[in-house]
């Protein structure tokens, strides 16, 4: 009998387990974490400059400091799903999720064939994400020359299909114009891919994150969403002091999240309007000097500032429709 009593509060402990839970919504953000590296120089990337012994002079001290302000920014974000973007490898993703203890992240990474060896990567909580499928999807120029690979992730919350897309398009690095046609490359190859799974299901619910390099009302992006998605953006534009990363003084989106109609619609899940969000706190900005303003970044050349990163983070409640 007292065995008995013993699995019937068990099972009763198990239950507020869940009914505490909030089942109803899944939070999922985006970070842009600057350039996260080991210390070890990896001769088939370029990353000796992070490394000991490097140009930048990275300690022991500089490294913790990087991961300890980096777990500071997931704590805030605690979101059940995490994209990120510039780290280096899959070693760098299991350090940062042992330096947040706040939750115990799946991990899901591939090594691109970006020159730097910067990488997307994903966290997910799997006690509120299901994962049923991810890859990665190389995105080959036609130059031939590398650039980052796209993160794909299947997975369901609630019982519905959730497709998520993790990016980081070519950045202006080399020159404004050499950049443009190669965001234009990158900005198609994912259309198709999204215009696949729609064509497969109208109502598919798809959201693309990620650092685009490009805002909201730029032409590869306009290009991405035209007729069959929705920046969630958009509704920042135009407001004064309202982005996620500042250049020569002006602010920009580049940090977005692109979702299907399937995801704004009454069925399944449901991005409510308002449901965005930039992590701008006071002490994600430098707050005073010539940079005031300006997003806290870790470095600053070779100059380390000791703050987070160059771009502020990103945020959305997914509802379930019950």
């Amino acid at each position: 009998m007292k065995k008995l009593w013993n699995i019937f509060f068990l099972g009763i402990f198990f239950l507020n387990l869940c009914w505490n839970q909030d089942v109803s919504s899944l939070t999922v953000s985006f970070w842009n974490v600057e350039n996260l590296f080991d210390m070890v120089d990896d001769p088939e990337k370029n990353d000796n400059e992070f490394s000991i012994g490097g140009k930048k002079n990275v300690t022991q001290e500089i490294y913790a400091l990087k991961l300890v302000h980096s777990a500071e920014v997931l704590a805030d974000l605690d979101a059940d799903i995490l994209g990120i973007c510039e780290v280096e490898n899959r070693f760098m993703m299991e350090e940062l999720n042992k330096a947040f203890i706040g939750r115990n992240y799946k991990i899901i990474h591939y090594d691109s064939p970006d020159r730097r060896g910067i990488d997307c990567a994903l966290f997910y909580d799997e006690s509120k994400f299901i994962v049923l499928e991810s890859k990665q999807i190389k995105n080959i120029l036609s130059s031939g020359k590398p650039t980052r690979d796209i993160v794909y992730v299947k997975g369901q919350f609630g019982g519905e299909i959730l497709h998520v897309f993790v990016n980081h398009w070519p950045s202006n690095y080399g020159g404004r114009e050499q950049a443009v046609p190669k965001r234009a490359e990158t900005a198609r190859f994912v259309r198709e891919i999204v215009e696949k799974i729609l064509n497969e299901d109208t109502k598919a619910e798809i959201l693309l994150m990620g650092d685009f390099n490009e805002g909201p009302n730029e032409q590869n992006i306009q290009y991405l969403a035209k007729d069959i998605l929705i920046n969630l953006m958009v509704p920042f534009t135009g407001k004064k002091g309202v982005g996620t990363y500042v250049y020569r003084g002006q602010d920009s989106l580049l940090d977005q999240f692109i979702a299907s109609s399937g995801l704004l619609d009454d069925q399944g899940l449901k991005i409510e309007d308002n449901a965005v969000s930039i992590l701008d706190l006071p002490k994600y900005r430098q707050q005073r000097g010539k940079y005031q303003h300006y997003p806290f970044r870790f470095w600053a050349g070779e100059k380390l500032l000791g703050g987070y990163s160059d771009h502020l983070a990103i945020s959305v409640e997914i509802n379930l429709i019950q």
